[in-house]
């Protein structure tokens, strides 16, 4: 069987040039353009949960960091706001920031084992 080598994560966006040009300058991602300015950025190490539902079936993304307090604080430096404080929720600390098109991007501290790093 052919393994899987990666993910491909679609955030659509009202304003995807200003959204790209924040996960460019902002968050540091590196990237490359796959032509016309279309730009697909590397990610850090991804891993995938699958949690029950009563709802809808749904994808969320949300970006992983070792210290949330220091990486909001450092984000709101750089004028970021802050959509939602950081809130501990015991297996990890939440917390989220606007991305330029209004959209919400939710951060999380985990405080559990991690597959990423296996």
């Amino acid at each position: 069987m052919t393994k899987i080598n990666g993910a491909h994560v679609i955030h659509f966006s009202k304003d995807a040039d200003a959204d790209r040009a924040f996960i460019r300058d902002v968050l540091g991602f590196p990237g490359v353009d796959a032509g016309g300015g279309w730009l697909i950025f590397k990610l850090p190490p991804t891993e995938v949960a699958v949690h029950p539902t009563e709802g809808e079936a749904k994808q969320e993304l949300y970006l992983m960091c070792d210290d949330i307090t220091a990486l909001l604080v450092e984000l709101g430096d750089k004028g970021v706001e802050i959509t939602r404080p950081a809130s501990d929720q015991g297996w990890g600390i939440l917390a989220a920031i606007r991305l330029p098109s209004g959209a919400e991007l939710p951060l999380y501290e985990p405080r559990h084992p991690v597959a990423h790093s296996l």
